[in-house]
């Protein structure tokens, strides 16, 4: 797709009619789907053991407690490492069970009540405990078993990690609440709110389908602001509303905002935050478009690429020969807000950056494709 100074509208706008439009009428088939991941209980997301990084700092929470315990048994640096190696080979893979059984087991764990969760995880700690302790037992490697002492330690062992997934899944609420806050306040700029208003009033009696369209937009952007936000949206649905958004800016800038859309559809179906793609768009307006008399190209751009999913946001930089000093960078709050919102939704497989690119400035985004 080329480089094109509008952006194309795929509905009919209706907003000012009797008859709701389409779009209008596809939304309450999808409203149950947001509110039932608002309502989900907690638990859908504490036993969260299928992601790399919950395995990975499991194993190494582990590790630890075993190399500091064991040095109050050894009397010199080799005894230490021996007997580190001998309760490694006993609970190492006791936790890959647990985390093993715990991702297996994540849907039906997540339907119980939270203090049965936390029973559950310790009921299964113990057994991993029993079955590391048992493991080494039938190996030869130690002589008697302690069989009580290793059920008990496997269910602390697995108390504190549920304890930590469940900290980690009630910090995305706040989390995501103060992001989408501050992007509700980024977005619903007084002058950009005093912009589409004026722009509408002034094409109701010219163009009065460009003015619906507009107010159309205008409504949509507010309606997803102030709706409940539940844990994660389709990549389909954040480009449909980057696509309202533009196309409200491209009243405003007409041929000064040239917007390039490359859109894989195979990229579509992955998750990721809501209200997240649309102040990044926003950004490449304010400081691509807004400040350039020439104005400036926006590219946004996803692609598949096996299991990941790439996502790009590009904007020309503004000439600065008109300038008498260099124009006012952002503070990134942005930025950061986005980081922080993927690293709590896909923790150590989600993937940012953002920064200049020759004549550019590029915001890319690595998700995983499938949720």
């Amino acid at each position: 797709m080329g480089w094109s100074p509008s952006v194309s509208l795929m509905r009919n706008p209706s907003i000012l009619s009797a008859t709701p439009s389409p779009s209008s009428r596809t939304k309450p088939a999808s409203a149950p789907t947001a509110a039932a991941s608002v309502s989900a209980p907690l638990g859908s997301v504490v036993f969260d053991a299928c992601q790399i990084g919950v395995v990975l700092r499991a194993v190494l929470f582990v590790e630890v407690v075993v190399a500091v315990a064991t040095l109050f048994l050894a009397a010199s640096p080799s005894e230490w490492l021996l007997r580190a190696a001998t309760v490694t080979g006993g609970a190492l893979p006791a936790t890959l069970l647990w985390l093993l059984v715990g991702c297996a087991l994540k849907k039906p764990l997540g339907r119980l009540p939270l203090r049965a969760q936390y029973g559950a995880g310790a009921l299964l700690g113990a057994v991993a405990g029993l079955y590391g302790c048992g493991l080494l037992r039938l190996t030869g490697v130690i002589a008697a078993s302690a069989w009580v002492a290793s059920a008990l330690a496997g269910a602390l062992f697995a108390s504190l990690i549920v304890a930590a997934l469940a900290l980690r899944a009630r910090g995305r609420t706040p989390a995501a609440t103060t992001a989408r806050l501050e992007e509700l306040q980024s977005r619903i700029r007084p002058h950009f709110l005093f912009n589409t208003l004026n722009s509408a009033i002034a094409l109701v009696r010219h163009e009065p389908a460009k003015a619906e369209a507009m107010l159309e937009d205008l409504s949509e952007l507010f309606r997803q602001a102030l709706a409940d936000p539940g844990e994660s949206v389709t990549l389909a649905d954040e480009i449909a509303l980057a696509e309202r958004y533009l196309a409200i800016e491209q009243v405003r800038f007409g041929d000064r905002m040239r917007v390039r859309w490359d859109i894989d559809p195979d990229a579509n179906g992955a998750r990721l935050p809501p209200l997240l793609l649309q102040p990044l768009v926003e950004n490449a307006v304010k400081h691509g478009v807004e400040p350039s008399p020439e104005g400036a190209k926006l590219r946004i751009r996803t692609e598949r690429r096996g299991s990941m999913v790439l996502i790009e946001v590009i904007n020309s930089l503004p000439p600065l020969r008109w300038a008498d000093e260099p124009l006012p960078r952002g503070h990134g709050i942005a930025l950061g807000n986005v980081r922080d919102r993927l690293h709590l939704l896909h923790d150590m497989r989600a993937q940012f950056s953002a920064g200049l690119d020759q004549k550019h400035y590029r915001v890319r985004i690595a998700i995983p494709a499938e949720p």
